[in-house]
């Protein structure tokens, strides 16, 4: 980008002036209304700033905070149409200093991206632009070609009009300045560009200057000058308006059910202090809203969350969330999000999709989220990387904390511009990854405080409060935590279970406890993460002391897997499988033997993981390796523990693979059908693993953005929880596919899958204990206990008889079968291994 060239301008103004024809008969019109009584980031429902933290609305004006290149801000409500037509428009425009060198200032319309969408305009998206150059010049297309003709010389207040019609096959713009105070006209230039140009979204600008990189992980700091604007108007023919595009006041909710506790969030804009501070839940009963409550925002993550207990769950109940905002007037106006709380869908299947990983690559997102929301879900679950620090660009703030935290939350906006249609209706699981608290990776080590330059040895680089933020966004909604017990600078946990259509639901945290790879194992050269060395002994990186989930979490799942409680099924919601199966990373593939971010690491923590889970059959249900699998996992033996899928990301970026067939592995079992890279492994860290279905991208991707995020093994999952048969089915979509016309190749290869409740604990028996036949109850709670007092298995099961495996043919065993929800539970001590026993429990 070239310098900044220093004029003579002073502090001046500008009033911007569209003319716009759009594909309504009546012409469509935008008057801004920025209050007087106010001052915040968020400039109201019907825009859209780049980047929030940069603006703000101010004594009835819209201002730039903080300058740099690009900054600009888009109407949600109104583009500009196809169809020939006029448009106009005008706003007044302000210098905020003078001691800066001079900024570019003006409009940019017909703004598109390649997606063609409002929404993937707002960041894709390439327009025509026009307006002031930095020395002055009216120009229309690009600044470097203003004339020295066309200069609005020391004027403080320009009235800037920008008018177009058809003239031919294109259109007939023309830029005129004129002096705000004195009416007279400053400088005009015309110029006649083609029609196409003139279609899409339409937004002022700050400094026409583009950052020299879209992804920086800092922002790019520019001296330049500041603006303000006012009274920015749109009219015309060409202009259409859609009244509903707009985003806020209240952006979307999350909530969730379990056991007749309803918990819900709603999520508002950064609002001033003169704006209301509080968010009321109304439900519709008999007809008539009724109030629930009403709940404050919490000031940093402006969020309130709200709890509902004795929930009627036998029926849907339709909410709305209402704010009020006060309206140019001053007088405050309801704004409604509305929704449906489902009841509780106990006597069927259920349907939860999984997500991962979501660049912005492919925003909004619309096909994921148009098919996911044809399928019907009824759980949604997010399980990290709900943003990436590229989100949005414009880099990152890492303080302070307020600034910090307006630069995340416009990011998580786009999660749920995205996907807030499909979460108002469904249970939202919703668990943060490394990528949501700027940290490329994250070994969480308990809590403690590091930076990015020491990340490897553990801990988190961001501050704590904002941390807290961040959990808060994403996981407030979700019911009670197991243990609240804050870690480490009183960062908190969110950890614990859902119970949802007789399906129990364990959140882990699975980076949040988990040691550092730097000054605890790493012992070669570059990553502490990545191992290459071709004579590593996995062995040699699994020490004592080292944790994974951590004792606390460990608990938790020893305690989820005994409880069955109005439960047929289980199943474990983690960020990332209990794995390192990725043996090729990035767009170059590089080659690694192991790498120390999954949860394949440390081995013995992994081990003690999958024993706890196994103990309850719970199915795993994950994402972050951008790499759709399902494994059987392996503790002792191949299989012996439970299976797991890894969903796809929504919008792939950093590519994985594994292709052990590449390498020319010997291969043992492979599956019938005979896929590649699939069988009995030993992955890089030495764990057993089971490939049953591999979703590696293509070797070469195809031209068009989302024909790249496709081929890089974009999609998402579904999984079947059929209750009545206890089978589990897995589905994984790829990313383009037509959900009315399915075809089998639109889902990765291996997929459909359906695995029994049972394999979840695939340890073949040493013994069978004495069967056990239920009269009088049905569908009982088994547990069996070896005679040290020690939990081997619970398992609700089908029926009415039940034979049980044992793993020690010369154990003896406690059983306890029954009904726990009422603790009406029958036991059986001193049991061994029988052939020909049979035990009776009669209720």
């Amino acid at each position: 980008m070239p310098p900044f060239r220093r004029t003579s301008i002073y502090f001046f103004a500008i009033t911007i002036c569209l003319v716009v024809s759009g594909t309504f008969l009546q012409a469509a019109e935008f008057n801004s209304t920025f209050r007087t009584d106010v001052t915040r980031h968020w400039a109201g429902p019907e825009y859209w700033t780049n980047p929030m933290e940069d603006w703000q609305i101010s004594d009835g004006r819209l201002e730039v905070l903080r300058s740099g290149g690009n900054r600009n801000v888009h109407v949600l409500t109104h583009q500009l149409g196809r169809k020939s037509g006029t448009f106009e428009t005008s706003a007044t425009i302000g210098r905020l200093e003078t001691q800066q060198p001079p900024a570019s200032v003006g409009f940019r319309v017909g703004i598109q991206s390649e997606l063609g969408d409002y929404k993937s305009a707002l960041l894709f998206g390439r327009g025509l632009n026009a307006g002031i150059s930095a020395d002055g010049k009216l120009f229309i297309g690009n600044e470097a070609d203003a004339d020295e003709s066309n200069s609005i010389g020391k004027a403080k207040i320009v009235n800037l009009k920008l008018s177009a019609k058809p003239a031919g096959n294109g259109y007939s713009v023309t830029l005129t300045a004129t002096d705000e105070k004195s009416g007279d006209q400053l400088a005009e230039v015309e110029k006649t560009v083609p029609a196409a140009m003139l279609v899409g979204n339409i937004a002022l600008v700050n400094n026409f200057s583009q950052p020299r990189r879209r992804h920086p992980q800092q922002p790019v700091k520019r001296i330049a000058a500041r603006h303000w604007f006012t009274s920015w108007s749109i009219s015309g023919s060409k202009v259409v308006e859609h009244a509903d595009q707009t985003f806020g006041p209240i952006l979307w909710s999350m909530h969730t059910l379990s056991r007749q506790v309803m918990k819900m969030t709603a999520l508002v804009p950064p609002v001033g202090k003169s704006d209301s501070q509080s968010v009321e839940l109304q439900t519709k009963q008999n007809g008539q809203w009724k109030s629930l409550g009403s709940e404050k925002i919490h000031p940093l993550a402006r969020t309130a969350t709200f709890k509902i207990e004795n929930w009627d769950d036998s029926a849907d109940t339709p909410y709305r969330l209402v704010y009020l905002l006060k309206d140019a007037a001053g007088k405050p106006q309801p704004h409604y999000w509305t929704g449906t709380v489902r009841k509780n869908p106990t006597d069927r299947e259920l349907v939860v999709a999984g997500f991962t990983g979501n660049t912005d690559t492919g925003f909004p997102n619309t096909a994921v989220a148009t098919n996911v929301a044809a399928m019907n879900p009824d759980v949604l679950l997010f399980t990290g990387d709900q943003i990436y620090e590229q989100v949005g660009g414009y880099g990152i703030h890492r303080g302070p904390v307020d600034v910090a935290t307006v630069n995340y939350l416009r990011k998580f906006y786009l999660f749920g511009m995205a996907f807030g249609d499909i979460m108002r209706d469904r249970p939202t699981l919703c668990l943060p990854d490394d990528h949501d608290v700027y940290q490329g990776n994250i070994w969480g080590n308990g809590g403690n405080a590091t930076n990015m330059a020491q990340h490897d040895a553990g801990g988190y680089a961001m501050p704590a409060e904002w941390v807290n933020m961040i959990q808060r966004t994403q996981t407030s909604h979700h019911p009670k935590p197991y243990d609240a017990t804050p870690i480490k600078q009183d960062i908190t946990v969110y950890y614990g279970d859902m119970l949802y259509g007789r399906v129990s639901f364990a959140i882990l945290e699975d980076r949040k406890f988990k040691s550092g790879p730097k000054g605890t194992v790493a012992y070669w050269k570059g990553r502490s993460d990545h191992v290459k060395d071709p004579k590593f002994d996995p062995k040699s990186i699994d020490k004592p002391g080292l944790t994974l989930l951590g004792n606390r979490q460990l608990k938790f799942l020893r305690d989820w897997s005994a409880d069955w409680r109005g439960a047929d099924m289980k199943v474990v919601c983690s960020q990332t499988i209990f794995c390192n199966l990725a043996n090729y990373h990035g767009g170059n593939k590089e080659y690694l033997i192991a790498d120390l971010d999954s949860n394949g690491w440390p081995q013995t923590g992994r081990n003690k993981a999958l024993s706890e889970i196994r103990k309850g059959f719970g199915f795993m249900y994950a994402g972050d390796q951008h790499l759709p699998s399902i494994i059987h996992h392996g503790i002792d033996a191949q299989g012996d523990a439970g299976y797991s899928f890894c969903v796809p990301s929504i919008a792939a970026g950093y590519p994985r693979s594994w292709l052990p067939d590449k390498e020319g592995r010997p291969v043992q079992n492979r599956p019938e059908g005979g896929l590649p890279n699939t069988g009995d492994y030993r992955e890089g860290l030495g764990n057993r693993a089971r490939v049953y279905a591999i979703g590696n991208p293509a070797a070469k991707n195809r031209p068009g953005v989302l024909n790249t995020l496709h081929d890089k093994s974009s999609g998402f999952g579904i999984v079947r929880f059929d209750k009545p048969t206890r089978n589990i089915t897995m589905e994984c979509w790829k990313l383009l596919f037509d959900v009315n016309n399915t075809k089998p190749t639109d889902q990765f290869p291996g997929w459909p899958k359906t695995i029994k409740q049972s394999d979840n604990y695939g340890r073949k028996a040493a013994a069978y204990l004495p069967e056990i036949q239920v009269t009088g109850m049905k569908d009982p709670v088994v547990q069996v206990i070896d005679e040290d007092n020690e939990i081997v298995y619970t398992l609700r099961i089908k029926g009415t008889n039940f034979r049980p495996k044992v793993f020690d043919k010369n154990g003896t065993y406690t059983v306890k079968v029954g009904d726990q929800d009422s603790g009406n539970m029958k036991t059986f001590k001193g049991l061994k291994p029988s052939n020909d026993k049979l035990i009776k429990a009669r209720f």
